[in-house]
């Protein structure tokens, strides 16, 4: 690509992961039994429930520690955070909102050109590995963010 083409990526992000604490101990059986859209995992020590709107996936721990992800921003993972503290104040937890934190984002685009990893790797050795990019988007800047490069055939995208 030559620098008088500066066309920009369209960055799309899927998923967004967050984490938030009740700050109250959970019965996991209550809430399996009493609450709506719940998996119990008792082999894993933990429940799962969904929601429709936002469309979000929590894994909760009895400690109270949960686990939100699915969202595809920030403010939709906090937003799916803070109603699933409220279906849980409904099943009788003494639930506070706490601790809320995005742990992780996944975001895909398309290059204008093709990535070869083979040869990628074999002339960055020393840092394919270990080599983060700088997060601007992110809002502390000092942390790194890590990339992950992937081939996709060229069949594939054309079709």
């Amino acid at each position: 690509m030559d620098s008088g083409n500066d066309d920009a990526l369209d960055i799309i992000i899927t998923n967004v992961v967050a984490t938030f604490r009740t700050r109250c101990h959970l019965n996991l059986r209550t809430i399996a039994l009493e609450g709506i859209n719940v998996i119990y995992k008792p082999e894993l020590g933990k429940v799962l429930m969904k929601l429709r709107k936002p469309k979000i996936t929590a894994s909760i721990w009895s400690s109270g520690k949960i686990i939100c992800t699915g969202a595809t921003s920030e403010d939709e993972a906090k937003l799916g955070a803070r109603r699933l503290a409220r279906c849980l104040q409904k099943l009788g937890f003494k639930v506070r909102f706490s601790a809320f934190k995005v742990v992780n984002v996944l975001a895909v685009c398309s290059m204008p050109f093709a990535v070869h990893l083979i040869d990628f790797t074999k002339n960055n050795r020393p840092i394919a590995r270990t080599k983060r990019a700088e997060c601007g988007h992110s809002r502390r800047a000092d942390l790194p963010a890590p990339v992950r490069v992937s081939e996709t055939p060229l069949q594939k995208l054309k079709d």
